[in-house]
This record gives C-alpha cells, structure tokens and sequence, in this order.
C-alpha cells in the first residue's frame, strides 16, 4: 500500500466517529433515524473499499457505494421534493 491508501481510511474512521454520534444526537427525536445511520454506514463502509481496491474489480463496488450513498443519505425522505432534487444532482454529480 502506499501512503494515500493507509491514511485514507483512517481518515474516513475518524471523521465518521465523529458524525455518527452527532448524528444520533441531532435526530434523535426523528423516528426515521435508524434508516439514516444505515445509510450512513454503508457510505462510511463503501469509501475505504473505493480507496483500497488494488485492482478494477475491487474499486467498481466501492466507487459505486460512494456513488449511491449519498443519494440513499439525502432521499431517506423521499416524500420532500426538495430533497428528491438534491439526492439526483447528487447523483449525477458522482
């Protein structure tokens, strides 16, 4: 491994300890919360694999992870308009 590919994901483990708990703070009042941290590990699982993959077929499922968490992250409430609006420029975006 090179030196990218060891801090990354020790990076993404502590920036995700961080907002996991706030997280669960912040929406601790929103019956819904248990489907957000969902999705908000699948993008804390999927990002180490995107950086670690060594060859094609380790990266595609890790860049697609990143690609649609996201999109799951901004829509888990796909009743708001808004939200539907961010989550496809998001994904388009990515």
């Amino acid at each position: 491994f090179d030196s990218p590919t060891v801090v990354m994901p020790i990076v993404v483990t502590f920036v995700s300890s961080l907002v996991h708990p706030h997280s669960i703070s912040y929406m601790s009042e929103d019956p819904h919360s248990p489907r957000f941290m969902c999705h908000s590990s699948i993008l804390t699982f999927f990002t180490p694999m995107s950086v670690t993959g060594d060859n094609f077929i380790q990266l595609f499922p890790g860049w697609e992870g990143v690609g649609l968490a996201p999109y799951s992250s901004i829509n888990f409430r796909s009743t708001r308009l808004k939200a539907d609006k961010a989550a496809i420029k998001a994904m388009l975006v990515n």
